[in-house]
């Protein structure tokens, strides 16, 4: 992993212990151009990493710091998670201007990258995130090409090794609930975006049979994790 850094001015103090770990796409044409936003003072945005394509990393704001990444976001009871969460930022022109595969040294760079971060803040697994995972009405990133299986087979998140009966019809939204997801959403918003994560090959919206099973793994493995 190559590191690089560059100081974006978009942070502040935090005000919790770190706890989360989010994962985004840029969903910009070109790195320079997101390394830019994210460094920019006008934008207000930022991360604390950047990973390129070709699997440089960029430090952009220090983990003792808040980031501004995450925006309105809720998980497991929790709101405003930039508060709590460290930020990465993975280059990708992403669902607006042609999404593509993460390459493969790009995803060894984010697994060494979070395997780090993992090491000095105590995140659980089940709190390593997609950004549609915490704001599931806004956002799409990273999305369902994104190697999440991968990752969990480093040590990095989770991913179910088992299926499960699928959980009752009725069941479904407090299923999602007790996953982490808001309750306050339409269901087919929620179902998008756990598909994004988990059920990468139909995002449909949809609670199918496949979905449906795919949500009691989810959820198996998150407390037994």
């Amino acid at each position: 992993m190559r590191l690089r850094e560059r100081a974006s001015p978009n942070h502040d103090e935090r005000n919790g212990p770190v706890s989360f770990l989010i994962l985004h796409y840029t969903g910009m044409k070109t790195a320079g151009a997101a390394l830019d936003r994210l460094c920019d003072k006008e934008a207000e945005v930022s991360s604390h990493y950047l990973v390129e394509e070709n699997g440089t990393v960029w430090q952009l704001v220090d983990e003792s710091r808040r980031a501004w990444h995450a925006g309105p976001s809720f998980w497991r009871g929790e709101t405003a998670l930039n508060a709590r969460s460290i930020g990465v930022e993975i280059v990708n022109p992403g669902h607006e201007h042609g999404y593509v595969r993460f390459p493969g040294v790009q995803m060894q760079a984010v697994a060494e990258l979070c395997r780090g971060i993992l090491a000095r803040h105590p995140i659980a697994a089940r709190d390593v995130l997609a950004h549609s995972d915490i704001a599931p009405d806004r956002k799409e990133d990273p999305g369902e090409l994104f190697d999440w299986r991968g990752l969990a087979a480093q040590g990095i998140g989770v991913w179910p090794r088992e299926e499960r009966q699928p959980v009752d019809p009725r069941s479904v939204r407090g299923t999602l609930a007790a996953i982490g997801y808001r309750t306050d959403l339409d269901l087919p918003t929620l179902l998008r975006a756990f598909q994004r994560h988990w059920r990468q090959e139909a995002v449909t919206g949809e609670a199918d049979a496949q979905t449906r099973a795919r949500l009691a793994a989810v959820l198996a493995a998150m407390q037994t994790g």
